[in-house]
């Protein structure tokens, strides 16, 4: 009683029901039977990396692997599951535990399904906890062996309720509990069936219909169903399919009952549930045997290509593309059979997963059917039309459909990001999917969501089309629908959902979805530059799309950049006036971009090209910018093989069922800095270690202007794509211009595109938004980062405007006082060559004299630069209005103040009355505003007014007084 009792309550607090079912339904999903680990996002902080195994080489990662596991050795039991229950109760032994019980105690039936449940949700953990559990010594075995039988018989008393002991009896929970397993790695799955016998196991099981199997009904159906997911993990590593060919003809006769099993569940839903579940998994193995077929050629020309002392090939599977051609007509017959119900949505609902997994192995076999030597392209392009016609094209047209368009929005998860929010009961500790209580029909996973019929449509129309480009003309309608357009202009203005466990599974399915519609615009747009009123749209959707990808979606995000975000056909604005409307914007002044010119060069006596030439240059060096920024994702390789292995669906190459981690997207936010960003930190690492850099790319000044060429694009027509980003990391990323090489800013290009960038940054709206205050992403402390810029700005800028106007912007009144002081303090030197001219600073100068400065130290200092002559007016004439406006208003100020702050401006007063610079003088007693229109950029009174002129003579009097008393 007391072990029932605990694992009842350990099976309430760690496996989760309406988890373990909408796993289950999305298994059957475009790429559902890949899923993300259970870990989670909630960990202790990390230790810095020791600076000497970085400097003996030790590979980053292997070294914080290495230190995280003998960290966590040393942790007690309770401090790991603090916050990680999972890989807390592994340290415990539990699979140990749990062998134990299953073995030696035999505990009943509710207590070893429990069991299993708990060893499912230890299993989805990650990869590492499906070792540990395939390593515990017996465990494996006893389940096998105990639970997955050849042979059996069922006691004689067994009731409704089920046998009161399973041992000796096949458990569908075992057989999922091994489909977990499997997931993790084709090692893990290879050791199944290899070491534990499961080739056998899967061949018994499959061999025998459900109703056949001496097994109560729900049991059988649970545990045929679990076999053909299994065995789908497996054929989905091109692992098992030798069995495919042993069992073909019983595999035909399944796909055979499918029509008879479409009719009976319009008699009898609840029982067709079970069927449909059971219908899909057949359907998704054969989608994984088709795909590894797929493969057989290509590895048997590699194989007799490679010349005899190279490394081993991998062998050809034993399936070839002639072995699974009879399989289309029966899963196209049994998909026409299934669209005859789409009207009925009661009907229908029951039928989605058969349906959708069925349109998903056709998109599979023209995929594979595109890369086979033997294909008949002429033969192959009449079966694409007929299926065209008499088939996609009703089905698009029927109202049902249709009316799916319009609920994409309303079933968003980009959109709705509380659909998937945690739950408030979850515990950081232990990962939920957050679906307590079952999702809303109207949600991404919910009964009426329409992402996985329609991603599986978009999936197969694709394909096709790479087939046959005829056919794209055909399907250019669906970019007409105002539920699909509504949806993206949606995608493109809504913030990024954040990433954490109970969001990820379900952004990952909608991403799929926004990728293939992107792939049939750039397909549809490319052939028919009518259809161009829509790229602009979808060009902010494919940026977007780009900043939200997932771990494991590296393929589509090199596709999108190689193909989508970079394309000229996707910025219509580029070859249609854009340029020439900006130049035109600029001289009638119409908006407030350009009403300030450029900060000039030192190095260049020419005018700076205008805004549209800038344009126009980048618009035409877009093929280059994309070859830059490929170039700078290259750390992202070994991913992106993996992620091409899958979604190229060539199984023979894929490793792992389970997705890597997902903290948060693949990129950071402002992946558009990313090359400038790289540059820079090369630089600030090498710097650290006290190493001269001379190994800064050769191709330096492209590398930068690209990136440059690429922000400045985005930013005029593309602004929604930059808008997550703070202004104070914009600004920051692109000061790295000047931190990067000694004087790389002085470059022509350089120097154009950041100064065109600072300008556009510069207007109001960006300035009310700026706040440096806050933690920046990327930066420790932005005061240090100002100070590195001060350093700079003194050893190499030559008195350049634009340098000197990104060391100006962060002197703002509104913003720390510490950087004015560090200014006109320990780098007072810096003075002598701000000499940015007034009429090219583009900031507000308000923005430096309102309010009043109040801090007596800086005041000191503004007035000790201004005496002795460290700042002038010719040298610094922007600083210069500063000083002289808060000196005049500190001095003149009579309100009441400390006696020691009083004294002092009452003292800083007399020594300006008694200057003998006439000039200066003259600016800190008479200066009365900020003008634009004068040279000096402030206005001076004719004559002090009565009030100042009475505070002074009474200043003065009272020093005389003093004099005469001492």
């Amino acid at each position: 009683m007391r072990l029932t009792c605990f694992f009842h309550f350990a099976h309430f607090c760690i496996s989760l029901i309406f988890e373990k079912e909408y796993l289950d339904k999305t298994f059957s999903w475009y790429q559902g039977t890949k899923v993300f680990p259970f870990i989670p996002n909630q960990e202790e902080e990390e230790d810095e990396e020791d600076e000497d195994e970085m400097e003996k080489g030790i590979s980053k990662t292997t070294g914080k692997a290495d230190k995280r596991r003998n960290k966590e050795e040393k942790k007690a039991d309770p401090d790991v599951a603090r916050y990680d229950a999972i890989k807390g109760l592994l340290k415990t032994k539990i699979h140990h535990r749990l062998r134990y019980i299953l073995e030696v105690v035999r505990p009943p039936a509710s207590v070893v399904l429990q069991i299993f449940d708990i060893l499912t949700r230890v299993a989805r953990h990650s990869a590492a906890a499906c070792s540990q559990l395939l390593d515990c010594p017996r465990l494996m075995e006893t389940v096998v062996r105990e639970f997955l039988p050849i042979q059996w018989t069922l006691p004689m008393e067994t009731d409704e309720l089920g046998p009161s002991s399973l041992h000796g009896v096949p458990c569908a929970a075992a057989m999922k509990f091994l489909r977990v397993l499997a997931s993790s790695g084709r090692h893990a799955s290879a050791r199944l069936l290899n070491t534990f016998d499961m080739r056998s196991r899967l061949s018994r099981f499959v061999v025998q219909e459900p109703q056949d199997l001496p097994l109560l009904k729900g049991e059988a159906e649970r545990l045929s169903t679990e076999t053909f997911r299994l065995w789908a993990v497996a054929a989905g590593y091109g692992q098992a399919c030798d069995i495919y060919r042993d069992l073909y003809s019983v595999l035909v006769g399944i796909l055979q009952s499918f029509p008879a099993l479409i009719t009976s569940c319009k008699g009898n839903p609840s029982q067709a549930t079970f069927s449909m579940q059971r219908a899909a998994a057949v359907v998704t193995l054969l989608s994984h045997v088709t795909q590894t077929a797929g493969c057989t050629a290509e590895l048997e020309a590699q194989l007799h290509s490679t010349p005899i002392d190279t490394e081993p090939q991998l062998p050809p599977p034993p399936v070839s593309w002639a072995d699974i051609t009879g399989l289309l007509p029966l899963v196209e017959g049994c998909l026409r059979r299934c669209l005859t119900e789409v009207s009925k949505p009661d009907v229908w609902d029951l039928l989605q997963p058969l349906t959708t997994t069925s349109i998903n192995y056709l998109a599979s076999y023209y995929k594979a059917a595109g890369r086979q030597p033997s294909l008949d392209t002429v033969l192959c392009n009449e079966e694409v039309e007929r299926l065209t016609e008499r088939m996609l094209l009703p089905l698009l047209r029927h109202t049902a459909v249709q009316s799916m368009w319009d609920s994409l929005r309303s079933c968003s998860a980009v959109a709705n990001p509380l659909s998937c929010s945690s739950v408030p009961e979850s515990v950081s500790s232990l990962v939920t999917l957050s679906c307590e209580g079952g999702k809303p029909p109207l949600s991404l996973a919910g009964q009426r969501s329409p992402y996985p019929f329609l991603t599986a449509v978009l999936n197969l129309i694709c394909n096709i089309s790479n087939i046959h480009k005829g056919l794209v003309s055909k399907f250019s309608f669906i970019l007409e629908y105002k539920g699909l357009q509504n949806y993206l202009l949606r995608m493109s203005e809504c913030p990024t959902p954040p990433v954490t466990p109970s969001s990820s599974w379900l952004l990952r399915h909608e991403y799929h979805f926004q990728y293939f519609v992107l792939s049939l615009l750039y397909k549809v747009v490319t052939m028919y530059p009518e259809y161009s009123q829509h790229a602009s749209v979808c060009h902010s959707v494919s940026i977007t799309l780009l900043s939200r990808l997932l771990p494991g979606s590296e393929h589509l995000a090199h596709k999108i950049i190689s193909s989508f975000i970079f394309n000229p056909t996707f910025m219509p604005e580029g070859s249609s006036g854009g340029p020439q409307a900006a130049d035109l914007s600029d001289r009638l002044h119409i908006t407030c971009d350009a009403k300030q010119g450029p900060p000039s060069s030192v190095a260049a006596s020419s005018i700076s090209p205008s805004r549209g030439a800038l344009l126009e240059e980048a618009f035409r060096d877009l093929p280059t910018i994309r070859t830059c920024y490929l170039t700078h994702f290259a750390h992202m390789n070994q991913a992106l093989n993996h992620s091409r292995a899958v979604y190229q669906e060539k199984t023979c190459f894929v490793q792992s069922a389970l997705l890597p981690e997902a903290k948060g997207p693949i990129l950071p936010s402002d992946w558009s800095f990313l090359p400038l960003i790289n540059l820079y930190n090369k630089v600030a690492n090498a710097e650290t270690k006290g190493n001269v850099v001379n190994t800064l790319p050769p191709d330096l000044v492209n590398t930068v202007t690209r990136n440059l060429q690429w922000i400045f694009l985005l930013e005029t027509w593309r602004p929604s794509s930059l808008q997550s980003i703070p202004t104070a990391a914009k600004l920051a990323r692109l000061a790295c211009v000047f931190l990067t090489g000694s004087d790389l800013f002085l470059e022509g290009p350089v120097h154009a595109y950041t100064a065109a960038l600072t300008v556009f940054y510069c207007q109001p709206n960006f300035m009310d938004s700026l706040k440096l205050d806050v933690p920046l992403p990327g930066l420790a402390s932005f005061y240090d980062f100002y100070m590195d810029l001060l350093e700079q700005f003194e050893g190499v800028s030559f008195g350049d405007p634009l340098f000197g106007t990104f060391v100006l912007l962060p002197l703002q009144r509104r913003f720390s006082v510490q950087l004015r002081q560090a200014l006109f303090g320990e780098h007072v030197s810096s003075l002598r060559s701000l000499s940015v001219p007034l009429k090219e600073f583009p900031i507000p100068l308000t923005l430096y004299t309102s309010p009043a400065e109040d801090n007596l130290n800086l005041l000191r200092l503004y007035f000790r630069t201004l005496v002795t002559g460290a700042l002038r007016q010719t040298w610094c004439p922007v600083l210069y209005v500063v000083a002289v406006s808060h000196v005049n208003s500190f001095i003149f100020s009579q309100e009441r103040v400390a006696e020691e702050v009083d004294a002092a401006r009452k003292n800083m007063l007399r020594k300006t009355y008694l200057l003998v610079e006439e000039a200066l003088k003259s600016h800190l007693l008479y200066y009365k505003q900020l003008s634009i229109n004068s040279a000096m950029g402030f206005e001076l009174y004719d004559a002090l007014p009565p009030l100042r002129e009475k505070y002074l003579k009474a200043v003065m009097e009272q020093q005389q007084q003093a004099k005469e008393a001492t």
